[in-house]
């Protein structure tokens, strides 16, 4: 917003989530995308939603590719098991796998899940490596905005350490933010303590790089979820920064999710104006414009 690194021209998105966190949409009902959408629409739509609103731009145009690699029979094999199986309560080869998922040893998920079992025949603890899984675990995605910046985004759901890296490639400079976080087995993520784990740095085109210290929440989700239930349910003073998202915000940055589906099946570039119309852009906050890109010059080669 202070157009320190100029106007922005590209950003460069990677999101990691570890093997206990990960790992976790492909046990549950999540891994049908039937029900979830894929990781592009129940994980990535927070990813997007963030990234429209630090740039204060409409998506435009999405290309992506998205496979299954990791959570596969074949792994499971190449990790020294015999093959997949059902579930975790029952599988024959819990003592040798990695991944083993022990529902009735934590109170909560067993008084929520195992033991309703009998009334709704849903396994929390399914086997990561079925075959029949059919969402992604990893996904790379290219997004054109409205105002000429592009995005490449990538997310993996196996990874070694989970958290994610963001940098914005601007006239000026660019801004790069880091974070590294922890995934609990149902899925909540906590920052690690240490300024190590938590940085924000601007690199000008010209000068000298500086650190900047990040502000630091209180509560769930970083503190985000106290600003959220204040201002849904308090007293919020104006805030510059336009963080509420509306029902519009919330539909741009799940259509980029969908486009990404769409592209996943059809190998195709989705424009994001053909899945909806009457979609006009939320109240966001103001940041430096990009000029009209110049076309290039037309070089015509003469014999």
């Amino acid at each position: 917003m202070s157009g320190e690194i100029g106007d922005i021209i590209s950003v460069d998105f990677t999101w990691l989530l570890n093997t206990v966190h990960g790992a976790d949409y492909f046990r549950r009902w999540h891994s049908n995308k039937a029900n979830s959408g894929g990781l592009m629409v129940h994980k990535s739509t927070h990813h997007f939603d963030l990234v429209n609103w630090w740039l204060g731009a409409q998506p435009e145009t999405v290309h992506a590719f998205g496979s299954r690699q990791f959570y596969t029979p074949e792994t499971a094999r190449r990790m020294g098991l015999a093959s997949h199986h059902e579930r975790c309560l029952t599988c024959p080869e819990k003592q040798k796998c990695s991944f083993y998922f022990d529902l009735a040893a934590d109170p909560g998920l067993k008084s929520l899940y195992l033991d309703n079992e009998q009334y709704d025949g849903y396994f929390r603890d399914q086997c990561v490596w079925r075959p029949e899984i059919n969402i992604e675990d990893t996904m790379n995605v290219m997004v054109r905005y409205d105002n000429g910046t592009h995005l490449n985004y990538a997310l993996q759901a196996y990874d070694a350490w989970e958290g994610y890296h963001v940098a914005f490639n601007g006239t000026k400079g660019r801004l790069e933010h880091r974070i590294v976080e922890s995934g609990g087995a149902a899925g909540a993520a906590k920052v690690q303590s240490g300024s190590e784990n938590v940085s924000i740095r601007v690199i000008p085109i010209r000068g000298q790089a500086r650190d900047i210290t990040p502000w630091t929440g209180v509560g769930s989700h970083g503190g985000g979820d106290n600003v959220m239930l204040t201002e849904i349910f308090g007293n919020s003073p104006p805030d510059k920064y336009r963080r509420a998202s509306d029902e519009r915000a919330g539909a741009w940055s799940a259509l980029v999710g969908i486009a990404t589906n769409k592209c996943f099946e059809t190998g195709q570039t989705v424009r994001v104006a053909d899945l909806v119309t009457g979609l006009t852009p939320p109240d966001r906050a103001p940041m430096p414009t990009r000029a009209t890109p110049v076309p290039m010059p037309i070089r015509i080669k003469i014999p």
